[in-house]
């Protein structure tokens, strides 16, 4: 059956409930082909890909190398259960493991982030015997219950009310706090002090675990302040609490590092991934634990299952992708590349009215927009934009094939990992134009 781009369109708008949006407004591009960091519609139209998807396609389209793992795997079974030994479940577990440092022991896979964030409550409370488990406010982990419950930003109220246990705590959000910090050192003591408070008074031997995203992601890339993640691992070990790096989105070479909390002298005691360990050719996601965690379940059962739990056409796949990043230097193109995406925000930055702060790190980075500079007021409210100003600067974007979205007041720009400097150069030209738009139409 053949059928045209105008019925693809009409089936996803007349059949297929699409993730977060009122399904009237929807005018889905149909996608033709993509390879490296574009794609094309079927009238042969370019688009750039400056947010990786979902910040998922780190090493951009068709990597022949993952096709044919896949193929490979394919070709001697699809699917074999997860209590049976499968070679690319074993050599993906082993090749993350051997990558890290030697604190870590086991993998329980699962089929994206949302579960890994699920089953990783559920490995701490096991772990522990407690049952509250903190994370931040200006967070997403997912929108499953346990995932949802955990994420702190507005996509968690169609769960509420929420289930008991979840305590929300405050991000170091210095570009937005009341407080005129000296230093981050400064800003790392206010905001651990205030964190402790609330661990004693939820008692610090409820408490299970401390989840946070190693660098925020989609809610404004904000990146922990000098000495906040060790400060945190202090808290964890005072009290028996184990610390949670959600990698989902910046783990796999996002920053640079092979999981972004290696830029940050810490280690956790359990890392969450998804996206990056495949870029998307397959789902796959997991839970990384320390090596005496995974012992407790040497004697005692571990009540965690899933049907696709390391699934061998997604760990051919991680395999392939795994070994990519290495042999193409990925991480180094992203430590260079970024430094010049960091350059050319600084200097909107100081061009541009509307952009009142930007953040960064190897390849991923939030550009806020503000209505003054002085007050900081954001070109939208928290949780608001009745009148779709951000969708409007989106589509301005979206009419220059600069492809990306945006979270609350800001613009994330977070493209495949293997783009080259040409190639950023050519599209933050873009972004440029748009940021004077936004001057001229939004700011005081």
């Amino acid at each position: 059956m053949t059928i045209s781009e105008e019925q693809i369109k009409e089936y996803q708008k007349d059949y297929i409930l699409t993730t977060w949006s009122k399904q009237k407004d929807l005018t889905p591009i149909v996608v033709d082909k993509a390879k490296g960091i574009y794609f094309y519609d079927e009238a042969g139209t370019r688009y750039t890909d400056m947010s990786s998807q979902l910040v998922n396609m780190n090493v951009g389209f068709g990597v022949e190398k993952i096709n044919q793992a896949i193929k490979d795997q394919l070709d001697e079974y699809a699917f074999i259960a997860p209590t049976y030994a499968s070679k690319s479940r074993s050599e993906l577990a082993k090749k993350v493991i051997d990558l890290l440092p030697e604190e870590f022991g086991k993998i329980f896979f699962t089929n994206a982030g949302a579960e890994a964030n699920e089953n990783a409550i559920k490995i701490a409370k096991m772990y522990t015997g407690r049952n509250k488990i903190f994370s931040r406010y200006r967070s997403y982990h997912g929108s499953t219950l346990g995932a949802g419950n955990l994420t702190g930003e507005p996509r968690r109220f169609a769960l509420e009310p929420g289930a008991p246990g979840f305590v929300k705590f405050f991000d170091p959000y210095i570009y937005r706090e009341a407080i005129e910090f000296d230093s981050e050192e400064a800003a790392t003591n206010y905001y651990i002090a205030k964190l402790r408070e609330q661990i004693l008074y939820e008692g610090g031997q409820n408490v299970a675990a401390i989840v946070l995203e190693t660098v925020t992601g989609s809610n404004g890339v904000i990146i922990p302040p000098k000495g906040y993640l060790p400060a945190i691992r202090q808290l964890c070990d005072e009290f028996g609490i184990l610390m949670i790096c959600d990698e989902v989105m910046v783990g796999f070479g996002r920053t640079g590092k092979l999981f972004a909390f290696q830029n940050f002298d810490v280690i956790p005691d359990i890392i969450t991934f998804a996206k990056g360990i495949t870029c998307g050719y397959v789902p796959l996601g997991g839970v990384i634990v320390r090596k005496e965690i995974a012992e407790k379940f040497d004697e005692t059962v571990l009540s965690a299952g899933l049907t696709y739990s390391g699934h061998p056409l997604a760990c051919a796949a991680g395999v392939a992708c795994v070994d990519y990043y290495y042999e193409e230097n990925i991480f180094e193109n992203v430590q260079n590349v970024g430094s010049i995406l960091g350059e050319t925000l600084e200097a909107f930055k100081q061009k541009h009215k509307s952009v009142g702060d930007v953040r960064y790190i190897g390849l991923i980075s939030a550009v806020e927009l503000v209505k003054n500079k002085t007050t900081k007021e954001p070109l939208v409210a928290y949780g608001q934009d009745p009148d779709g100003i951000m969708k409007g600067i989106i589509g301005e974007l979206k009419k220059r094939r600069f492809m990306t979205y945006s979270h609350e007041n800001i613009i994330l720009i977070a493209p495949p990992l293997v783009i080259t400097e040409a190639q950023l150069t050519e599209e933050l030209k873009k972004l440029d134009e748009v940021l004077t738009i936004v001057d001229e139409t939004y700011t005081l």
